[in-house]
């Protein structure tokens, strides 16, 4: 049975964006977009993790934490939030929470996080997928990446790029959408930063880096990956 991952959070394209990712990875998904839907879900839907933002409408993340504990639940809970300072994280911790995000985040690192509170409950995580392009393989478990016969090493965000292109192949996918998923919602940083790394990308693993077959640009929008 695939383990089951309560999203609460009012953003509905981080939302949207976080489920995505998790259900790929073989995980059973659903969103709250507030605080009292969400504690609803919590209780009802009986989640293994429950991924929380502080800043929601109706009741907050604190009071959605505080109820939960005080209902004797001790589903791990991460909280969510753009709030760094270091008095809401000892509040979130006080509350029992198991882990406190600072947004902007990675993709990569919120999957790392999520099956860590998973094996640390004894919940064993999915079976991760082998993706597939042209004579590219990437193995998801091991976080390889090979072309034909010879393994690519990629840095850590150039590989979460190519899993956003690969899990999109055939869609458009703007810089904007990108610099979101990969480098963290609201991420500070410019579209050229896309640009050199998907031309890192291709340099490893288009046969002619020049003339890509697979990681293709599309004029004054993003990039699409073709099979």
């Amino acid at each position: 049975m695939s383990a089951r991952i309560l999203v609460i959070e009012d953003n509905a394209d981080l939302a949207q964006g976080i489920a995505y990712n998790l259900t790929l990875e073989g995980y059973e998904v659903r969103i709250a977009p507030d605080g009292r839907s969400g504690l609803d879900d919590a209780v009802r839907w009986t989640p293994d993790v429950v991924l929380l933002d502080l800043m929601l409408p109706g009741l907050d993340g604190f009071e959605v934490l505080r109820a939960l504990r005080a209902g004797g639940s001790r589903t791990p809970v991460m909280i969510l939030s753009a709030r760094a300072e270091e008095s809401d994280k000892v509040r979130g911790f006080k509350l029992d929470a198991d882990q406190y995000v600072t947004k902007p985040f990675g993709v990569l690192e919120l999957l790392e996080r999520v099956a860590a509170l998973l094996r640390r409950g004894g919940h064993d995580a999915p079976r991760a997928e082998v993706l597939t392009f042209g004579d590219v393989r990437i193995d998801i478990a091991c976080r390889t990446v090979a072309k034909g016969d010879r393994e690519v090493t990629l840095p850590p965000k150039a590989y979460e790029l190519l899993l956003a292109l690969v899990r999109r192949r055939g869609a458009v996918i703007s810089r904007h959408d990108l610099l979101r998923e990969v480098w963290g919602y609201g991420a500070s940083v410019v579209s050229r930063t896309v640009d050199t790394h998907v031309a890192e990308l291709r340099r490893k693993l288009e046969d002619d880096p020049a003339s890509p077959r697979h990681i293709l640009t599309v004029w004054k929008i993003g990039y699409r990956l073709a099979s």
